[in-house]
């Protein structure tokens, strides 16, 4: 049987207080490393390499002169504290080295110390350390307490990125043979089967057509979940946990109900079935570009003139940020239409254009708020206009919701809090790193819950789903309090007409 955690949950209080620091609090706490097999699928050295100081340092050397942002922000922070309580981790462990300064200064002091002038003649003077294996396991263990959310980003009067230096800390570590089980696993996944979760096309196949029996017995409607149409207008890349995992799976039949009501052909690919990228979480751009190119293949393949991308956060940034310079141009797909889109910039379209009719008395069960996650809300946008990632999901539930509350203004939209469980840390083994990151998501909630009577916490991003759902139990909330935007959409949806 799996040991019971041993830690303490957080007290849930009004929010948000600022801990005092508790040195060390989380030194004991790091991710499985993994094995040389799903290393050396991604191309990294399968353990720790001989001469492992001088890659280090020459990977960051290499990573300094590629992305020059990551040498601005490692000589642009002055120590104002602007970001020191903004780390959802600090406040949730109030361990120091979460506090986002602190965690960037692991790799700044070894910067400083060979990369600098007054680092290699006078480090004691800027804070130099030279880079040890106590220092390598400092970033191992602290670069995995980080969900590269950007909520310090927010904050910081230079706008230094404290993602992009996690994700520089990562990827050093990944070539010098030390990289994470979790993250690195799934990406071998994604190459050898397709998704992260490791569904073959046989067991996708048979889930789909469960998926359509289930919707036929409980509307009466005959709604398809295609897989590998060729010549279908949209291909659909959703994040693998909505074949089948709840809440997930109810807003892949969302998703399919949208469709069905607006007679717009659409397919899954078998070949590319994940929308998620977890190499952004590893820093690795080669690895990244590798997973992106399997939608572009199979769009090709099938044929589409679109490319709609499911719930999932981190696959909605690297898809709006990245895929033009990764595995662009578009030029094959139809122009007349953002390329890509997201599934909540179609079906708000659809739902402007009077195509969808909402009874929206089906959700009066439901009293909801909103949890905007952290790669929609501060690493990308919806729609046309500056802020659409906060207005189009928001005027979604409204059109299916007749009860809405937003939670605490420094709470939502670009102020949002993470889920804790983002950038790579959705793992049990960092159950007790993901329970206190979820702390100030948590009070935050409870204070709409409390005075608004709130039942349902809607989410727009695969991981965020998954992560309160199993976190949510140990701060007295059901898990079943978690649910998609598009189940709202599904369940309120009017499917006596067909366009």
């Amino acid at each position: 049987m799996a040991k019971e955690p041993t830690f303490e949950t957080p007290k849930l209080k009004e929010y948000p207080v600022i801990p005092l620091i508790q040195e060390g609090a989380m030194q004991h706490i790091k991710p499985f490393v993994a094995k040389a097999e799903f290393q050396e699928r991604l191309g990294f050295p399968g353990e720790l390499v001989e001469g492992w100081k001088d890659v280090a340092l020459n990977r960051m050397g290499e990573l300094l002169s590629q992305y020059r942002s990551v040498q601005v922000f490692l000589d642009a922070c002055v120590k104002c504290g602007a970001c020191t309580d903004k780390c959802h981790y600090y406040l949730g462990t109030a361990d120091p080295k979460n506090m986002p300064v602190a965690r960037q200064d692991l790799l700044r002091n070894v910067y400083r110390r060979y990369f600098t002038l007054a680092g290699k003649y006078f480090p004691k003077l800027v804070g130099a350390v030279d880079l040890t294996e106590e220092v390598l396991e400092d970033w191992y263990r602290y670069y995995h307490q980080c969900s590269e959310c950007r909520r310090c980003s927010v904050y910081c009067p230079y706008g230094i990125d404290t993602a992009e230096i996690t994700m520089a800390g990562r990827e050093i570590l990944d070539s010098v043979g030390i990289g994470q089980k979790y993250s690195n696993e799934i990406i071998g996944k994604v190459y050898k089967i397709g998704n992260n979760l490791g569904l073959p096309e046989p067991a996708l196949a048979d889930t789909l057509e469960g998926l359509e029996e289930e919707v036929k017995a409980d509307t009466g409607v005959d709604v398809r979940f295609p897989l590998d149409q060729e010549g279908a207008e949209i291909l659909l890349v959703t994040p693998s946990a909505d074949f089948f995992a709840e809440p997930h799976v109810d807003g892949l039949i969302g998703y399919a109900k949208v469709f069905h009501q607006a007679g717009i052909s659409w397919t899954l690919s078998s070949y590319a079935s994940e929308a998620a990228n977890f190499a952004l979480f590893i820093g690795n751009y080669e690895n990244m570009e590798k997973v992106a190119r399997r939608i572009r293949d199979a769009a090709l393949k099938l044929g589409v003139k679109r490319i709609v991308t499911g719930e999932c956060g981190h696959a909605w940034r690297v898809a709006y940020s990245f895929w033009n310079t990764l595995i662009g141009p578009f030029d094959f797909l139809d122009a007349n239409y953002p390329q890509p889109q997201h599934i909540c910039e179609f079906t708000h379209s659809l739902m402007k254009q009077g195509v969808l009719k909402f009874n929206k008395a089906a959700n009066d069960h439901r009293i909801v708020t909103f949890h905007d996650s952290c790669n929609i809300a501060r690493a990308s946008r919806m729609g046309d206009k500056p802020g659409g990632q906060f207005v189009i999901p928001r005027e979604i539930i409204k059109a299916c919701c007749n009860h809405f509350y937003d939670m605490a203004p420094e709470t939502i939209h670009e102020h949002t809090f993470c889920c804790g469980g983002g950038g790579g840390l959705l793992t049990d083994d960092l159950i007790e790193l993901r329970v206190k990151g979820a702390l100030p998501r948590m009070e935050a909630l409870k204070h709409v819950v409390d005075e608004h009577g709130v039942t349902h916490l809607v989410a727009i991003c695969a991981i965020c789903k998954s992560q309160f759902a199993k976190v949510m139990p140990y701060y007295g909330f059901d898990r079943d309090m978690v649910i998609s935007v598009h189940q709202l959409v599904g369940d309120a949806l009017d499917m006596a007409t067909t366009h």
